[in-house]
């Protein structure tokens, strides 16, 4: 099954990807005589080093074949690119533990990746660019203030409603999540549903939306303290239950959150969905909907909007490493025509670097425009590099049962807490 630039944050919307096994994976023995990259001459035929660099299946039509385009272009080394469907994720924890191939691939770190030596730091390849790009999103790729991936592109996740519905309605778009929570009441009439945020009643993409209105974060102070550890998170998360319960959330949905089709076809007057979106809803409805961040919870707290986005990496192992590094910044730092194609040609996303933003004739007006502005100034991590697979699990599975059996939002989040504390403790000591 093919997976499109949505999938990464799909699977990022409740936190990290899978994590690295195992205590003593990482590359052994001396590093290579050099790893700093060189902008020599280019090398004959007959010296030229091979690459091969790995992406997931993208789903969109035309991205294949541009970043093999790319890699032709590329006259330092032969670069054979490789396309991974099905799990690219446990596959790339594999081929760092056992493999110099890929040398160069995308994925988002992990800290557990850097602790085991398993990539190499791309400090000295961003550092021309490196304000350039979205903090958020360089966060993803960053551990302990070193860098590990170059970003390629951002995905987001907004608000879609419809203006005419909420209108009729009398109901303004969403400031607070308790006006979210009115809006999606008084919206559900003549078998439409007030919102809609995944069949499993928005605990896999809302979580980190419901943290940050209140003002925290799944981490703190350097990633060394447990961002949620606050009476307020019991509250916002509460707010998910009361959108469960009040009949308001369309669930049974014919696709998931990730696809527009609820939207689309009038089942619902709001929908928390990807900004890849905007194309199939504008033509379906013109003008007829705007987006929106997730509402904050209070005066004390802040709207938002999730990001993510893979990186292009440097497996340790790799017997090339300082060419690799070379290959990644001709790609990724000087190449911005390419950059700003990659983002914007085959599907609807925002450049990772703030710089082309404005080059984007797709995000130059209306809800797309809003989106990147909301991107910039309302964009927040999922999870991060550092906020573990066991973490993910037990904040999860104390949102589901808050969510969906009323549980005690004070107890669930607080055994939430006490495995977060446990894996900081593990990495930390």
């Amino acid at each position: 099954m093919q997976r499109n630039r949505r999938s990464f944050l799909a699977i990022a919307g409740m936190g990290a990807l899978a994590t690295a096994c195992g205590s003593n994976t990482g590359r052994q023995g001396d590093p290579p005589p050099s790893t700093a990259y060189s902008a020599g001459p280019p090398p004959s035929a007959a010296s030229k080093v091979t690459l091969q660099q790995w992406y997931h299946a993208y789903g969109e039509e035309g991205v294949q074949d541009a970043v093999k385009r790319y890699a032709a272009g590329y006259s330092a080394a032969t670069v054979n690119v490789q396309w991974n469907p099905g799990d690219y994720d446990s596959k790339i924890v594999t081929a760092l533990q056992n493999s110099a191939v890929p040398d160069v691939f995308e994925a988002q770190v992990k800290i557990d990746w850097v602790r085991q030596k398993q990539v190499v730091p791309l400090d000295d390849v961003i550092v021309s660019a490196k304000s350039d790009f979205s903090p958020a999103v360089l966060a993803a790729q960053t551990v302990e203030g070193r860098v590990y991936g170059i970003p390629q592109a951002t995905d987001t996740q907004v608000l879609f409603y419809r203006k005419s519905l909420l209108q009729a309605a009398g109901v303004q778009p969403p400031q607070t999540v308790d006006e979210l929570v009115d809006a999606a009441a008084k919206l559900t009439k003549d078998g439409v549903k007030g919102f809609f945020a995944g069949n499993d009643g928005g605990v896999g993409v809302l979580t980190g939306p419901l943290l940050w209105s209140a003002g925290l974060d799944y981490l703190k102070n350097g990633n060394r303290e447990v961002g949620f550890d606050d009476p307020r998170a019991a509250t916002a998360l509460a707010k998910l239950h009361a959108l469960n319960a009040n009949g308001s959330l369309l669930l049974g949905a014919p696709a998931d959150w990730s696809d527009p089709g609820a939207f689309v076809d009038g089942l619902t007057a709001m929908q928390w969905t990807g900004l890849w979106n905007v194309p199939k809803i504008r033509q379906a409805f013109d003008d007829d909907f705007g987006v929106l961040p997730f509402p904050k919870l209070d005066g004390s707290g802040a709207p938002s909007v999730p990001v993510g986005a893979y990186g292009a990496m440097v497996n340790a192992k790799s017997a090339h490493v300082a060419e690799a590094k070379a290959f990644v910044k001709w790609l990724w730092i000087d190449q911005t025509q390419n950059q700003l194609e990659f983002a914007t040609k085959f599907g609807f996303h925002v450049p990772a670097r703030q710089s082309l933003v404005g080059r984007a004739d797709s995000l130059k007006s209306g809800p797309a425009a809003d989106a990147a502005r909301f991107v910039r100034e309302n964009g927040h991590l999922v999870g991060g590099p550092v906020w573990t697979q066991q973490a993910n699990t037990a904040l999860s599975d104390a949102v589901a049962k808050i969510a969906k059996e009323g549980a005690d939002p004070a107890a669930q989040v607080k055994t939430a807490v006490e495995v977060a504390k446990a894996e900081l403790k593990r990495l930390y000591g």
